[in-house]
């Protein structure tokens, strides 16, 4: 446990930061997923709309340094590719 202020200063900023990233990658997680059952659905129009959503969430947890932004590029990239197959 923190013994000095600027220790339980960093300590609450460290808790708040992880629960705001791990909701940002729980967002992330369920768009790529909704993107995923609509591929598989075969509705291409809901696919298109999710991949939107989907790599807009993406980026954005990129530019907030949640994620890697070359991580964050793969994934839309592969997920576009996706849905243009279907």
């Amino acid at each position: 446990m923190a013994n000095h202020r600027s220790a339980e200063k960093r300590a609450r900023q460290s808790l708040k930061r992880q629960q705001r990233n791990r909701n940002v990658k729980g967002r992330v997680k369920t768009v790529v997923k909704s993107v995923r059952t609509a591929i598989e659905g075969g509705a291409a129009e809901d696919a298109t709309r999710s991949l939107r959503e989907a790599e807009r969430q993406l980026r954005k947890a990129a530019t907030k340094g949640v994620i890697p932004k070359k991580r964050a590029s793969r994934r839309v990239a592969r997920l576009s590719r996706a849905v243009a197959r279907s």
